[in-house]
């Protein structure tokens, strides 16, 4: 079983996902393959999320914990920028730096709560 340190950094996780992998026998599975696990994970994110709020879901549905789901999310993200030689810390820096640029205003909302976005999006 790989090692996690506490308190890893991305880079730490990232190569904890790649070792896990080759242990589990995933480091076969191209970035397709990965990026339609992702989705299904963002989906079962939205159950969790929708059963945490009180909304209705299938009740025969099995349904993780929110911090479960994020996980598992965080996972093939990881595994995901493995694929492309991206190191998810120094993406996430110069992300932020376009970001620091764009000039963010309140969108409309349509059910009462404004969320923030660039005025590229407008």
């Amino acid at each position: 079983m790989p090692h996690l340190p506490p308190r890893p950094t991305l880079e730490d996780m990232q190569r904890y996902v790649a070792e896990l992998e080759v242990e589990r026998g995933f480091q076969g599975q191209d970035v397709v393959q990965k990026a339609l696990l992702l989705g299904e994970e963002v989906g079962e994110l939205f159950k969790a999320l929708r059963k945490s709020q009180g909304l209705s879901i299938d009740p025969q549905s099995r349904v993780g914990s929110v911090s479960e789901e994020l996980a598992d999310i965080l996972i093939y993200l990881c595994a995901i920028a493995n694929r492309f030689g991206i190191q998810l810390e120094e993406a996430f820096r110069l992300k932020e730096e376009i970001n620091a640029r764009r000039n963010w205003t309140p969108a409309p909302a349509a059910s009462g709560s404004a969320e923030p976005r660039s005025q590229e999006e407008s």
